[in-house]
């Protein structure tokens, strides 16, 4: 009688961490939303009972910490060493980006008590490199609100888009013009089809212009 076959040995279980814990409440929240990531639901995502997560996150507040100062990690850190526009140019096109893949996270980032140490980073460095670029303190102060505003709304608008693809802002208008027929909006009717429904149109280009706006503004009060 022959021995058994060997079996393949059972795959090693990855150690519960902190920083295992809170990547999956990432997750969670891009999938769900904030609404949707408990305790509960967190265990679910790493296959394991609550209390497990109770041993490194003690509640969803600490967790909502946690996550994001997960999302402050994935933002280009600005250089105070380098050209202002340019560093502020390449943070605020991060931000963007960060913010679009966690669309949650726009409601959170500033809202935090208890900030983590890649949020006040991602802050203090901002703040050091407009000052390098010879912004006062109070100047710099309001040119940090004004750009995170922009960056914040601009990302808000981007993830309520009734599209997706480059090409939708131009189905979207088409779709419209039934409606538009009647002569009573003619401004609208003028952007749809001179601008929107042209080939090439993307939305998420105004981006760029509206940043360049800022830039240029924020420019001229460097000196006050």
């Amino acid at each position: 009688m022959s021995a058994p076959a060997p079996t393949d040995p059972a795959p090693e279980r990855q150690p519960l961490t902190r920083d295992r814990v809170l990547r999956a409440a990432v997750d969670v929240a891009d999938a769900d939303g904030v609404a949707g990531l408990t305790i509960r639901s967190l265990a679910t995502r790493l296959g394991v009972k609550p209390m497990s997560v109770y041993y490194h996150v003690a509640n969803k507040e600490e967790i909502l910490d946690g996550i994001v100062d997960l999302v402050f990690a994935e933002i280009d850190l600005p250089d105070p060493d380098g050209d202002w526009r340019t560093q502020v140019r390449r943070r605020a096109t991060s931000a963007r980006a960060a913010l679009v893949r966690h669309p949650w996270a726009v409601a959170l980032l500033e809202s935090r008590t208890t900030p983590g140490p890649e949020n006040l980073r991602q802050h203090d460095a901002m703040l050091g490199t407009l000052r390098a670029g010879g912004f006062s303190v109070r100047m710099a102060g309001h040119a940090y609100a004004v750009l995170d505003a922009y960056v914040y709304g601009v990302a808000v608008t981007e993830t309520s888009l009734p599209f997706q693809e480059a090409e939708g802002a131009g189905e979207v208008a088409e779709a419209m013009m039934a409606d538009l027929a009647s002569g009573q909006y003619p401004h609208l009717v003028e952007l749809a089809t001179g601008v929107v429904m042209q080939p090439g149109y993307d939305f998420r280009d105004e981006f760029e212009f509206g940043l360049d706006l800022l830039l240029n503004a924020l420019d001229d009060l460097r000196s006050e």
